[in-house]
């Protein structure tokens, strides 16, 4: 069996490797869905922003990864199957309703992080979340998409654009991030000073 580091990438040579074995045998995909469990989830999490509905479709993702494990026919095996993972996003997103019915606010369960420890997840969230709101739609794929580990080559393949279009994309990402902090800093700046 190929060993990857728990929650690393394998590298293009392991990939292809696992991706050839996995197709071999469930023993094997036994190894892709613990490799790859975390990145996965991670993925739907920062998309769905929902517990529940990010552990459905990283269920639903890992069924139709075996199920199409014949259909893999080289590439990269990571921007394959994070392909499927896109495709199960967008399908959640699809047939999820506007808003949560008001009876599941009772059934929340507390994780018990400190206030502390809240607060902090809360202002990064919030500064995340408004720099991620200002950006376009696929400048907000490729965040997310790197931020589950994808090299640019992969989130080409998953986008369905060329890597230099992907690179063009991830440099007017971090510019346009620049530029939205620095505004951010000084709009602080001057209500602290006023």
């Amino acid at each position: 069996m190929v060993a990857v580091p728990f929650g690393g990438a394998p590298t293009v040579e392991d990939e292809g490797a696992l991706g050839a074995r996995a197709q071999l045998g469930r023993d094997d995909f036994a190894l892709l869905y613990r490799e790859l469990l975390p990145d996965v989830y991670r993925y739907c999490y920062r998309r769905l922003r929902h517990q529940d509905a990010a552990e459905d479709a990283t269920s639903q993702f890992f069924a139709q990864a075996l199920a199409g494990l014949s259909r893999f026919h080289g590439g990269s095996f990571r921007a394959w199957l994070f392909t499927i993972a896109h495709h199960v996003v967008v399908d959640e997103v699809r047939k999820a309703p506007p808003t949560s019915p008001l009876h599941e606010a009772g059934s929340v369960a507390d994780p018990s992080p400190s206030p502390d420890e809240l607060l902090i997840r809360a202002e990064a969230g919030q500064t995340l979340a408004g720099l991620m709101s200002q950006l376009t739609p696929a400048q907000r794929q490729v965040v997310e998409l790197r931020l589950a580990g994808l090299t640019a080559v992969e989130i080409a393949a998953v986008m369905g654009r060329s890597h230099g279009t992907i690179r063009n994309v991830q440099h007017q990402t971090l510019s346009r991030m620049r530029e939205l902090l620095a505004q951010q800093a000084e709009a602080g700046e001057s209500r602290d000073g006023a």
